[in-house]
């Protein structure tokens, strides 16, 4: 796989609930269930059984630590059909800085 991120990844394993964010900016209300497996400054990975396609915009709360949630908004851009499942790329489009640190801060962490 070529390595499209700025930023480097690092393993995370949650379970996360999508919202598919409407042209209007709110919320749908249909959850859509996920299982990130990295995560890094920039975006994360995951798989999905249902399709989403690229380009759409969802919420996430990612959960990285015990009482840490990253709040963001991700954009779908890249989808791999796999025999597993569909293997998912999103970048982070809206991310307050208090929660990139708190990536940062997991990713020193998991390096050592």
């Amino acid at each position: 796989m070529i390595e499209k991120r700025g930023h480097k990844r690092v393993g995370l394993w949650v379970s996360v609930k999508l919202k598919q964010r409407n042209p209007n900016g709110t919320s749908a209300k249909e959850e859509i269930p996920v299982d990130v497996t990295d995560i890094s400054r920039s975006g994360l990975g995951f798989w999905a059984g249902g399709l989403l396609e690229c380009g759409t915009h969802y919420d996430a709360k990612i959960q990285i630590w015990p009482k840490e949630v990253v709040d963001t908004v991700i954009e779908i851009v890249r989808r791999d059909e796999q025999k597993e499942g569909r293997r998912y790329g999103a970048m982070f489009l809206k991310m307050p800085q208090r929660d990139a640190l708190k990536i940062d801060v997991y990713q020193i962490f998991h390096d050592v």
